[in-house]
């Protein structure tokens, strides 16, 4: 388990749990966005629900210790208990449907087990709605009144704030850019099930398959490649080689960044924002993948979408899904009193 504390823990604050299909996370965290305790730990999903949520809960227990906060004995300190997890789920009743990061987990009633946990109300969302709530809030989309996130990782996630308000949709699932169709008839996303997908071409875990393709389709040909010596490829290891001038590397990096342009571009021309924030492990290459496509989309964007549109890094780094929970917390339980997602 990892932990960090922050000090001042004066202030309204919210407990804040994040609940990944690697790790899990909670926090304390205040109206301002400062992060008064967090900690994580490996979610071990084969573990099963039952354990795996008396982790998470343990781990809440943890952080409000490390803040110094006893919701016990601190009335009106807390205003409840914000949670963020990949769906589908259903915000409005608090239940996680079938997440398939999380295999097993049907019809979970993960707010009233988290009030029972700690005496506290409790809201869900999807953790890409949590996000793009997280950086509108606190991060790279303070001010703006339009916004739209990605997180780049293991698959493509996101979520978007429209007229200053976290977007839903119908269900609480709204808001989904790494399932934009790049490619008709493409890949086969392992998210979804369906074919050419976004997230099929341009996740962490789709540019290391692909680089593997591409390596062994390079073998008969006698074309040589630095990455053909790495034994299980990952997009960081594409990413580097791609930087060295590695031929095959270049030509999977160039498609890759074809790939999320024209998924972006396809976003922004449907929201028309003001910014759109990039996140998750993918990023961490930096300027390697945000100059290009920021040069692709200024060519594939509509005129006046792509002229209005920064695309920027996203600012709550490791902390992301803390500071997401967070932000729906607040948002929806700002007022004393639950609202309904919608």
């Amino acid at each position: 388990m990892t932990s960090y504390e922050h000090g001042d823990t004066t202030g309204r604050a919210v407990l804040a749990l994040d609940i990944g299909g690697t790790k899990l996370a909670a926090g304390v965290v205040r109206e301002d966005g400062a992060v008064l305790s967090s900690v994580s730990c490996p979610t071990e999903v084969a573990d099963g629900p039952d354990t795996v949520l008396k982790r998470l809960f343990s781990l809440g227990a943890s952080a409000l210790h490390g803040a110094g906060i006893d919701p016990a004995h601190a009335p009106g300190r807390l205003l409840g208990c914000g949670i963020g997890c990949g769906g589908p789920l259903d915000s409005a009743a608090g239940l996680l449907i079938c997440p398939p990061h999380l295999p097993g987990w049907l019809d979970i009633p993960v707010t009233a087990l988290a009030e029972e946990a700690f005496g506290l109300p409790a809201v869900l969302d999807n953790d890409g709605t949590a996000g793009a709530a997280g950086e509108w809030r606190f991060g790279a989309g303070r001010g703006t009144r339009h916004l739209v996130y990605l997180t780049v990782s293991t698959g493509i996630g996101g979520g978007a704030v429209i007229e200053g308000r976290t977007y839903r949709g119908a269900a609480g699932n709204g808001g989904e850019p790494g399932h934009v169709t790049v490619r008709s008839e493409g890949r086969r996303c392992r998210g979804c099930g369906r074919s050419g997908c976004l997230e099929a071409y341009a996740s962490g875990t789709a540019i290391a398959e692909r680089a593997a393709e591409a390596v062994r389709e390079a073998a008969p040909r006698g074309e040589s490649t630095v990455l053909a010596s790495v034994p299980r490829l990952t997009a960081a290891d594409v990413a580097r080689a791609a930087r060295d001038g590695d031929a095959l590397a270049v030509r999977v990096w160039d498609e890759t960044m074809d790939a999320l342009a024209g998924g972006l571009a396809s976003v922004i021309n449907l929201w028309e924002p003001e910014v759109v924030v990039l996140g998750g492990g993918v990023l961490r290459c930096g300027e390697q993948l945000l100059v290009p496509v920021r040069e692709k989309v200024a060519r594939l964007a509509m005129g006046p979408a792509g002229r209005a549109a920064r695309i920027v890094p996203a600012e709550a780094g490791d902390l992301a899904g803390v500071l997401g929970a967070a932000a729906i917390a607040f948002e929806r339980l700002g007022s004393g009193a639950r609202r309904e997602a919608g």
